[in-house]
């Protein structure tokens, strides 16, 4: 076998490093024995074997291996097909989406200032601008251009949250009127629906007696009291106590 003819992938002949080979028949790697003169070393197919089986010799056993070129071709050869195999790869690359550049600061919108806001750079401005030596600064009841333009901003924005506290405070009192409201009315419904209840269940108990047509039943169903010693509703007419013969006075 001729080192040029085999692929160089499949082969190892650097200086200082087990020299070692892909047999061609069982395509395991495989030791090269020898310094000059290469030759595979002897080996078997499989190095596993089934229990009462035998080794079986591989066919690439003992193979010499002719080094028709150099170590230095060789390595040459390597740095070829790892190059190639490079040039096969995707050279898509993934990468993480990029976030969202900030907006500038020209464009944002301020967060809404309140009297207290107003209030605070208001004195800040009165503080900064007495201790400067600009000419027209603020001094006394005098004001400058930025501190009447705060001065005026804190006035209305003081104005606009008393009338906001106080729409706040009327929505708030027409709530609680509506409410108490509700709550009555719910009471009231309470109240009638018991109170209807109530007239249901108190009517008298003849009201609720069957009425079957005939007087003992009526009787059966009203519930009264009697006096002592009166004849029940319930009695009919007097049974002889004695026998009767036919053609005789009863004796």
């Amino acid at each position: 076998m001729l080192l040029s003819k085999i692929a160089p992938q499949n082969v190892n002949v650097r200086d200082g490093e087990v020299k070692s080979i892909v047999c061609p028949d069982c395509r395991v790697w495989r030791r090269l024995m020898g310094d000059t003169n290469l030759k595979i070393r002897e080996h078997c197919i499989s190095d596993k074997v089934a229990d009462g089986h035998k080794h079986v010799r591989c066919d690439g056993s003992n193979q010499v291996i002719t080094l028709d070129i150099t170590v230095e071709q060789w390595g040459e050869a390597v740095l070829t097909v790892d190059g190639t195999a490079t040039g096969r790869r995707s050279a898509r690359q993934h990468h993480k989406p990029l976030p969202a550049p900030a907006k500038p600061v020209t464009k944002m919108t301020p967060a809404p200032m309140n009297a207290d806001d107003a209030l605070t750079a208001y004195r800040e401005h009165l503080k900064k601008c007495r201790n400067s030596s600009a000419a027209g600064r603020c001094g006394g009841t005098h004001r400058c251009a930025d501190g009447a333009r705060l001065a005026a901003l804190y006035e209305q924005l003081k104005r606009t949250q008393k009338h906001r506290d106080r729409e706040r405070s009327e929505e708030t009192r027409v709530e609680e009127l509506l409410t108490r409201h509700r709550s009555a009315e719910a009471k009231a419904s309470i109240a009638s629906q018991w109170a209807t209840q109530h007239q249901a269940t108190a009517v008298a108990k003849a009201a609720l007696a069957k009425r079957g047509g005939t007087t003992v039943e009526e009787a059966n169903n009203t519930c009264r009291i009697r006096m002592a010693g009166t004849v029940s509703d319930y009695r009919g007419p007097a049974v002889p106590l004695t026998t009767l013969h036919p053609g005789h006075p009863a004796s």
